[in-house]
């Protein structure tokens, strides 16, 4: 099945895939700046966005997603950048279609496995009684008992659609929380290849860490790391014109 995405600009093509309960809107802006050098294509993953919904959720699947988007599409040789579980996704088509893309960009998230730690914001999204909800303002209540910072509540609310008279998830969140391990497991600590990966990651976030590089250079010998000074997880959001320097530095803009 077909990917929901946006293109933008004229070159060489450069596909972005966001994060976990994210979308293609996510990195609307950043997009709009890249290709004014790159033809970008904007994804939403499965079970995300305005693409299909599938009980299947996994990094096997996306990377197939991926794969066939690609084909579909006669994409050749993209660079690929990809946020968070975007970049899991990324490492993973990168692992098993080595000869399918030029340059990587993985921004905030390492190869390696993750606890669980979305429970909270899970437990949040499906507290929320769909049926009885007449507001966003009063989705924005209940979700506040869970999550208290409201810029991540406003960004976890654009999921939220207008179904009629009602409300309905973007997301496919029976889906996502049934699968929510899956989406934190690692990666198989082999070498892969020496094309070059740029590694991004925000100082004040700890899904990077220092010795993280260890297992980063096993998979991919060729990487670096690059980091982003006062960004924690949301580098795109929180630093956009420093992410978009080492985007184009490493890219040979």
């Amino acid at each position: 099945m077909q990917l929901y995405h946006r293109e933008l600009g004229e070159g060489k093509p450069l596909i972005i895939l966001h994060g976990l309960f994210g979308s293609s809107d996510n990195w609307l802006s950043v997009g709009k700046i890249l290709a004014e050098q790159y033809k970008v294509y904007l994804l939403d993953q499965r079970n995300h966005g305005q693409s299909f919904h599938s009980d299947e959720f996994s990094y096997q699947a996306m990377a197939a997603d991926l794969l066939e988007f690609v084909q579909q599409q006669g994409i050749r040789d993209p660079h690929i950048l990809g946020h968070s579980m975007g970049g899991k996704t990324a490492m993973w088509f990168a692992a098993q279609h080595t000869d399918l893309w030029d340059k990587l960009i993985v921004v905030d998230i390492g190869p390696k496995s993750y606890p669980v730690h979305h429970r909270t914001i899970l437990d949040g999204l499906l507290s929320i009684d769909m049926d009885a909800l007449s507001s966003r303002v009063e989705a924005d209540q209940q979700l506040a008992k869970y999550i208290p910072e409201i810029g991540v509540r406003q960004f976890l609310l654009k999921n939220l659609a207008r179904n009629g008279q009602g409300f309905q998830w973007k997301i496919n969140l029976p889906a996502i929380n049934e699968n929510i391990e899956t989406i934190g497991e690692g990666m198989e600590e082999k070498e892969i290849t020496h094309k070059q990966v740029l590694f991004i990651r925000g100082a004040k976030s700890d899904y990077i860490q220092d010795e993280d590089m260890t297992l980063i250079k096993t998979i991919f010998p060729g990487a670096e790391l690059a980091t982003v000074e006062g960004a924690g997880h949301w580098v795109h959001a929180e630093k956009p014109q420093e992410l978009l320097a080492m985007v184009n530095r490493f890219l040979g803009v």
